[in-house]
């Protein structure tokens, strides 16, 4: 096979999640089921044993309690339930990500490497939320690590900020299999959470990264072209905040032509950061 088409092959693997090999040596596993499975035979009429001949009956044994069941066997709107009360138990950002630790609601956290939180300043005057890390934020463990990161930080840059001046977030902290899109349902479980890390942080502009995002948390519809550069209002606890939502660096990527879009709501965070100065 050429060079280039292992490499092809290679990054297709990555994109559709499979990132390490079980063994060095693949195997059937159709053959080997069927050369598990009995032939099959005529069946045969059993002579009626015996009664005199019959082993004694096996003492009933006491059934084993089952397990008590876990979050992902309860019903969606239980989890949701569990998910809120636990994230607002939190204190502190540390321990809202201790409790993201030991949370087993959501079944992304099975298949996933690592629990990506945050990155960045707590104290943040500006907090960036995505909608889920990807590979690169899976085996870091940071937000916005991989070419979409490195674009993120030259367009922070651009308007004066760094990762020492601002929050990055994302509403789900573990990556999709396949990078896929989360589900409404995972979407769902994981949104109490990261509105209990806005709400820590409590940053004087809030800005979601892509449409599902602002979806998420601002209650909208419509699609981020038509929602990128307003400014709506989110409830921090009963205390407004600016909120705006703009394209997602990765758009920008496969997209590089709406750079310009992105440019005008990077200003409109500038001028919001400077008139809130003191």
């Amino acid at each position: 096979m050429p060079p280039e088409q292992i490499v092809a092959l290679l990054q297709w693997y990555a994109d559709m999640g499979v990132d390490v090999a079980i063994g060095d040596e693949p195997l059937d596993r159709f053959a080997e089921s069927a050369q598990a499975t009995p032939a099959s035979s005529p069946m045969r009429s059993a002579p009626n044993p015996d009664p005199a001949r019959r082993p004694p009956a096996a003492t009933a044994q006491p059934r084993m309690a089952s397990p008590a069941p876990t979050l992902l066997t309860t019903s969606p709107d239980a989890v949701e339930l569990a998910a809120r009360e636990q994230a607002r138990s939190a204190r502190t950002l540390d321990e809202l990500r201790d409790l993201l630790e030991r949370f087993d609601g959501c079944a992304l956290k099975a298949t996933a490497n690592r629990l990506v939180f945050a990155d960045g300043a707590p104290d943040a005057e500006v907090m960036f939320v995505g909608e889920a890390p990807g590979r690169d934020e899976d085996i870091q463990g940071k937000p916005f690590v991989g070419r979409s990161g490195q674009l993120l930080d030259r367009m922070l840059t651009a308007i004066g900020l760094d990762r020492t001046k601002a929050y990055i977030a994302n509403v789900v902290p573990w990556r999709p299999p396949g990078n896929r899109d989360p589900t409404p349902q995972e979407t769902t479980i994981c949104r109490p959470f990261i509105e209990r890390q806005i709400e820590l942080v409590a940053p004087k502009v809030l800005v979601c990264l892509g449409a599902r995002s602002a979806q998420a948390l601002l209650g909208v519809t419509d699609g981020i072209l038509k929602l990128r550069g307003r400014w709506l209002d989110y409830d921090l606890g009963g205390q407004r905040i600016r909120a705006i939502a703009t394209l997602h660096p990765a758009y920008l990527l496969r997209q590089p032509v709406q750079k310009r879009l992105a440019w005008r709501d990077f200003r409109a965070i500038r001028t919001a950061l400077e008139q809130d100065a003191p």
